[in-house]
């Protein structure tokens, strides 16, 4: 399915999907004679008005899609549920083919407690996995912790770890506490922290790995452990 592009030609366009007419002159002129720019339709969130090499075009966002100019997944418009409109009208009708409700959107994968989801793009549904230690959830149509979402997940099932009581005193983990840290066996690049009880998978990040005598991220030459194993 390609987004419907119409090059505005004459003195109104007129949007079939709202009812709505909107002046040439209400829209942006193209302000560069080279390259791409986007700005906001006044009255439809599924529209935006488009310059390309100075040719000015009127284009429909695909179906779950909403143009407001502050984020992209395609064709410079973003998620339904992650656009803001204000004043200006959005059709939501979806258009679903089996597994995905809208043509463009995420879900999840399950009712149950999951580390999958899937990303529907154009009507094909698109299996997709969360980072180790965490789950999809449908509040923020994305992974989140585990124990952020206890009605349906056991974080120690996701994560593989069971968060002590108590840690010897000055040990690592006594360090940090009441959030204990622990180090991963075998992993250079993450480590787990535990929150009111719970696992948590943390990824160091920026190219750092564990110090497991430390249980902080630290640049690689620094750990001679993981700066060995990663020149192999």
């Amino acid at each position: 399915m390609v987004a419907r592009v119409i090059v505005v030609l004459c003195g109104v366009f007129t949007s079939g999907a709202l009812g709505a007419s909107v002046l040439v002159q209400d829209a942006p002129g193209c302000p560069e004679p080279l390259g791409t720019q986007a700005y906001v339709h006044p009255e439809s969130c599924n529209h935006f008005f488009l310059c390309t090499n100075g040719t000015l075009t009127v284009e429909t966002c695909e179906n779950g899609l909403l143009f407001d100019g502050k984020g992209a997944v395609h064709n410079h418009c973003n998620y339904n549920w992650a656009a803001h409109c204000g004043d200006r009208k959005a059709d939501l009708t979806p258009i679903s083919t089996p597994g995905c409700e809208y043509q463009f959107g995420i879900y999840a994968d399950s009712h149950e407690c999951s580390t999958n989801y899937i990303k529907c793009a154009y009507g094909e549904p698109h299996p997709q996995s969360c980072e180790p230690g965490l789950v999809y959830d449908d509040r923020i149509h994305g992974c989140n912790w585990a124990d952020l979402l206890l009605e349906t997940c056991n974080p120690e099932a996701v994560v593989g770890f069971k968060c002590p009581t108590k840690v010897p005193s000055g040990s690592p983990a006594a360090r940090f506490w009441p959030y204990p840290r622990f180090a991963v066996p075998g992993d250079c690049h993450r480590l787990i922290t535990c929150v009111n009880g719970h696992p948590r998978i943390i990824a160091c990040g920026e190219g750092k790995v564990v110090d497991e005598k430390t249980l902080t991220c630290e640049e690689p030459e620094n750990v001679p452990q993981c700066y060995n194993s990663l020149r192999k």
